[in-house]
């Protein structure tokens, strides 16, 4: 139970952290905001190394860095669709993927998640069918790019979820620690290569300062998380993450959602449940 606890408060960070860059990418280049909120989060981290020591091997780093790669690439395709669609519905279809990526994962490592979370992958699929459907409007409708980065970006949380999961259970926050910097690298080599400034306003730097705060503390708790639990049930819990972004998008933004799209809302819920079985 205690996996389960840690991976459902990581995902309450990690779904406040998304609201927190989406308000931030709507101000500045979702590339800055990444690499600053990123940068911003350093110190954090390095307290989280000198309170949980572990002695990690190469390996465990390794997996840390290649899932910091894939975690950044997520996180700012996320953002740039946060920023020009409607955040409770583009979440929920990155957390769809999020949750599915892990479990095939896990049969391709020879760990069978069972019939019902297989059920949640199909029960995701028409999730996804129902979530994008949108009226005419430019308030109601989602395009199919925005549909597109959404799924592209869940795709890469499930990647780098999975690769996080396999740091070992002695290697503390070192593998943390170093997403982190391969984060960052891998962002500003961005910037440069597409001639992104990384200098960003006053008023969006206290949302990038909390998007990066909390983003860091999540990627700790589903690591601790991870390191005591099964990796499928952990990362479908983790994915819950929409959650609270939907629920902040619409008591701040006064999001409105179709009822077809409240439909898919509650088959996602019922495709992650289903995928953590």
């Amino acid at each position: 139970m205690f996996p389960i606890m840690l991976a459902a408060v990581s995902a309450v960070a990690f779904g406040t952290a998304d609201f927190s860059g989406g308000k931030a990418s709507r101000r500045a280049d979702p590339v800055a905001v990444t690499v600053v909120s990123q940068v911003l989060s350093v110190p954090l981290l390095l307290l989280l190394v000198l309170v949980v020591p572990g002695t990690p091997t190469a390996v465990d780093l390794a997996w840390g860095l290649g899932a910091g790669v894939a975690g950044a690439a997520g996180v700012m395709l996320l953002y740039r669709a946060l920023a020009a669609g409607m955040m409770a519905v583009v979440a929920p279809v990155t957390a769809i993927t999020a949750a599915v990526v892990p479990i095939i994962a896990g049969l391709l490592t020879a760990r069978w998640p069972g019939t019902l979370a297989l059920c949640g992958a199909g029960l995701a699929v028409l999730a996804i069918a129902l979530v994008s459907l949108g009226e005419g409007g430019a308030r109601g409708a989602v395009s199919t790019r925005l549909i597109g980065l959404a799924l592209t970006a869940g795709a890469l949380f499930g990647v780098f979820f999975a690769l996080l999961g396999q740091a070992g259970p002695a290697a503390g926050m070192w593998p943390v620690l170093a997403l982190r910097f391969s984060s960052i690298v891998f962002g500003v080599a961005l910037a440069v290569g597409t001639g992104v400034s990384l200098r960003i306003g006053p008023r969006v730097l206290g949302w990038a300062a909390a998007a990066g705060l909390l983003d860091s503390a999540a990627n700790a708790l589903y690591l601790a998380a991870a390191a005591r639990g099964h990796l499928s049930v952990v990362a479908a819990i983790a994915a819950l993450y929409p959650a609270s972004t939907v629920l902040l998008a619409l008591a701040v933004d006064r999001e409105r959602l179709r009822p077809v799209q409240l439909a898919g809302l509650g088959f996602a819920a019922g495709a992650l449940v289903l995928a953590s079985v």
